[in-house]
Parts: structure tokens; C-alpha cells; sequence
């Protein structure tokens, strides 16, 4: 990997690219032999077509040699195997789809492909994307390319292990409960959650194969080693289902530098657990920020009780997980309600009202989710960003007991549940709210630690901005020490 190529920007690689300093053919050569040496420790990309790689890079060539082709013209890449990508393998980690071949594109891959990027495979996640590991019985266990002892997180794990290790040029993730968010800051990458309805989630599974509907709460965003690479991303990919359909117009942010920009830290919280070097990752962030001239807050709040919200968004999560289950066992699921008391709030028990839930409940929660966006509307017009951590921890060590109940987290020390691992997700993914995630620094054992930045509806450019600002002040992405 000479100069480290395969781990530049894809801004820079396509940049490389349009000059033809390098040429498709020899990236997807470049590519393939890192695959070869990286993947078989990394188990990342679970399918590949090279063959048909080939043939698109030698057109990309024909175009880039014209002078022609789009941004991402001959770029390689990888996408995750959740998402339809024509004559590909789509199963989402299932063994009910372990043959299924998608007819066509989903509509951020054909935005993708339309601007000249070539898919060469596809990447793990957990069955059905319902975990925050990326594992399952059809391919195996996905490592993270800093530990492989350790998960690169889920359910976009094999996407951000995919390029962390330089073996895609970026990915396409999707995020509901963190899925985004929390890979990204368990490998050391540069995540973006988009604005709930940005862009397009059609084509993804679940829900199942076909379905028109764009579910709640999901999104489909970009994971990258650059702040960038993220806009560079979101901008091609954002829109409706209809290629041709209208598309929003991203909101530049209000600022240029980090001088006055109005920042909210929330770095930590007696109801969320978080590790001390996660959350001292968030403040270092904010004070970088304050030394160029930020108005830095570290003790604003928005104004809701985060035990409701942390309630309602969970009960949301279980109602959708228990959806896509067996009748037989969302009827379990749903009479072990019977056991807890009304004022408990264990995460067994929030699973269990969530697999019974009936119309007037959601309705209830509907009002509520609601009252939070409002509260944030509110909460956004004296701050640009909230800072806060993308999830409790870094990076996990591999836990594959069955039951999501019996696993734990530790946390300074201490054991709590894996389910908390929704809580930092919860805010923005209740609330369709933009948030980015950045890598900040690296705890004491050297794995890495980032921060979520979030902000208003439709304010993705402002915290990717953010992002941007965070790196470089020299805080961004650097290569794993796994690599071969």
C-alpha cells in the first residue's frame, strides 16, 4: 500500500483518479490484494464480484481517459449487506435470503453508481440487522481491525471494518438505533446519521425484500475516513426514493470557523453510564473547539426528563424488533409483560410492553416522540451542535451469548446492560435529528474514541462542518495497527 493509497480520503483517491495518476484498474488491483491480506483476519466482506469490478473499472478508464465520468468515477467500494445492490447477494445476515440476488439497486447505490462508483462486495452485519455485533450463522464473526479480539460494532460493522482497513473507499451504512454511529466510533472512522427522510431507505432489509414503505427511525448514511468524505457523500446520495424526484437543498451552516459557533456539552449522565475515557473524549473535542474560539456550554440540558425519553425511544425499538419476529415469539415476548410491575423500567421489561403493543399505545408514543422534537427545536435555537458520546464504551469484546439480556458492557469497571447500548443513539434517532461522528483520540489501551455531534433537523452540512473542524485540529482518522 504505497504512500498508503488504499487509506486516503475518496475525495483524494478520486481526485488521483480525474488527474490519472492512477487508474481504476490499478486501485481495484490494489484493492483485491488488500482484500486478499486483510480480510481473511478481518472477515468484513462476506461477497465479492471481481470479475464484474474489473469490466467497470476498464469503462471508468475509457471515461476518465475522455476526460469525462462522474465524482466518483472508478472509485472502489463496498456496501453493506443490508442494502440492494443489483445482481449482488442481499441476504442482511439471514438464512431465509442466504440466496437471494437483488433485481435492482437501491436508490442511494444507483446514486452512487450513476456518479461512476464501482461495488466490488458486500459487507457483514448482524441477522437482520438487529445487533449492535456483526455476526451471523451465514458468515461468521466480523473483527475490528484495532483488536480483533474485539467487535467493529453493528449492525454497519463489516462497513466500518471494511474502511478503516482500506479495503473500500467509503461505505454505506444504515442507522436506527446507532448502527452508524457506533461502528464509526469503535473504529476510529468518521460516521453520518442523516435527517430522518433525507435520503431514500428503500431497498433495504429489513423490512422485507420489495416493501415500498420507508420505515421510522431508519436512515442510510455514509461512513468515511474523512469529515469530507461524508459531505462529498451525502450530497450524492440524498433524495427520494425516485431518481428523478425533487431533492432537498442541504443547508450550509451559519459559520465558517469554530469562532463563535454555540456548542452544548453533554459528556455525561447518572441515567446513561458511560465510560470516563468516552466521555473525556467528548470534552476534549469541546475544548479544542473553545480554544479557536467557540462558545462552549458544558452544562446545557435539553428540557425533558431523559428518563422518558430513553423510555419512549426504547419502547419504539422493541415494538419495531418484535415486529420482524415469529408470532410465536413476539406472544412470549408479550406475556412476559405480566411479570413486572408498572414502574419497572428494565430493559426485559420495556421489551416485553413493547412485543404487545397495540394502536392506542403507539398512538401515545407518537404524541410523545412529538414532544421531543419540539423540545429540540427549542433546545437548537441557542445552540449550533450538542456534543455528546456516541455510545458507552469503546470497542467490545466479541459476546455472542443468545440471549441480548445476558450480555453486559463494562462500564468504569462496573457491568451493565448491553441494551444500553440505545441511550446516546436514542436522542437523535427519536427525534430524526442529524448526527455525526468523529474520531477524537484513543484510550489507554489504544482503542479508538470519537464524538457524536448532533444538531437541528436538516442541519446535516453543520455537524458534519463540526466534524471537519475536529480533524483538523489534528484529531481524524489514522490507520489500525492490524493492517497487513
Amino acid at each position: 500500500m504505497s504512500e498508503n493509497l488504499l487509506l486516503l480520503p475518496a475525495q483524494k483517491l478520486a481526485e488521483r483518479l480525474k488527474k490519472k495518476e492512477l487508474s481504476s484498474t490499478e486501485l481495484l488491483d490494489k484493492t483485491l490484494e488488500n482484500i486478499a491480506a486483510n480480510n481473511p483476519q478481518l472477515n468484513a466482506i462476506v461477497s465479492m464480484d471481481a470479475e464484474a469490478a474489473r469490466a467497470q473499472a476498464a469503462i471508468a478508464d475509457e471515461r476518465l481517459n475522455k476526460g469525462e465520468g462522474g465524482k466518483l468515477e472508478g472509485l472502489i467500494i463496498t456496501i453493506k449487506d443490508s442494502i440492494d445492490v443489483a445482481d449482488m447477494h442481499t441476504t442482511s445476515g439471514a438464512p431465509t435470503y442466504k440466496d437471494r440476488i437483488a433485481q435492482r439497486d437501491a436508490p442511494a447505490v444507483a446514486r452512487l453508481r450513476q456518479e461512476g462508483a464501482i461495488v466490488i462486495g458486500k459487507t457483514n452485519v448482524p441477522i437482520f440487522t438487529g445487533d449492535w455485533q456483526s455476526f451471523n450463522s451465514l458468515f461468521g464473526t466480523t473483527n475490528n481491525p484495532w483488536d480483533i479480539t474485539r467487535s467493529p460494532g453493528g449492525s454497519s460493522g463489516g462497513a466500518a471494518a471494511s474502511v478503516a482497513s482500506g479495503m473500500s473507499a467509503f461505505e454505506l451504512g444504515s442507522d436506527f438505533a446507532g448502527s452508524i454511529r457506533w461502528p464509526s466510533h469503535a473504529c476510529g472512522l468518521f460516521g453520518h446519521r442523516p435527517t430522518y427522510g433525507l435520503v431514500s431507505v428503500r431497498g433495504h432489509v429489513p423490512p422485507p425484500p420489495g416493501s415500498t414503505f420507508e420505515p421510522e427511525f431508519s436512515t442510510i448514511g455514509p461512513i468515511a475516513r474523512s469529515a469530507e468524505d461524508l459531505r462529498f457523500i451525502l450530497e450524492i446520495i440524498q433524495g427520494p426514493a425516485a431518481l428523478d424526484g425533487v431533492r432537498s437543498h442541504l443547508k450550509e451552516p451559519s459559520f465558517s470557523s469554530p469562532k463563535g459557533l454555540r456548542v452544548a456539552v453533554w459528556a455525561d449522565d447518572p441515567r446513561i453510564p458511560t465510560d470516563s475515557e468516552v466521555s473525556n473524549a467528548v470534552s476534549l473535542a469541546a475544548d479544542l473547539l473553545a480554544k479557536e474560539g467557540a462558545q462552549v456550554d458544558y452544562h446545557a440540558r435539553p428540557a425533558f426528563s431523559v428518563r422518558e425519553e430513553l423510555d419512549t425511544f426504547s419502547l419504539f425499538n422493541h415494538a419495531i424488533m418484535a415486529a420482524g419476529v415469529p408470532e410465536e415469539v413476539r406472544k412470549r415476548l408479550a406475556e412476559r409483560s405480566r411479570s413486572f410491575t408498572a414502574d419497572d423500567r428494565s430493559h426485559r421489561a420495556l421489551q416485553a410492553r413493547g412485543a404487545q403493543m397495540d394502536a392506542n399505545t403507539w398512538g401515545n408514543l407518537q404524541e410523545r416522540k412529538q414532544k421531543f422534537i419540539r423540545l429540540w427545536q427549542s433546545f437548537f435555537r441557542n445552540y449550533d451542535v450538542l456534543l455528546c458520546p456516541p455510545a458507552p464504551t469503546p470497542a467490545i469484546v466479541h459476546d455472542q451469548r443468545a440471549s441480548l439480556h445476558e450480555r453486559c458492557l463494562t462500564v468504569n469497571g462496573q457491568e451493565v446492560p448491553y441494551f444500553d447500548l440505545l441511550y446516546w443513539a436514542s436522542f437523535a434517532s427519536l427525534s430524526g435529528l442529524p448526527a455525526s461522528v468523529a474520531p477524537v483520540t484513543k484510550n489507554s489501551i489504544g482503542l479508538p474514541l470519537g464524538v457524536q455531534i448532533v444538531s437541528a433537523q436538516g442541519h446535516d452540512l453543520t455537524t458534519i462542518s463540526v466534524a471537519a473542524f475536529i480533524e483538523k485540529l489534528g484529531q481524524g482518522f489514522v490507520a489500525p495497527p492490524t493492517l497487513l
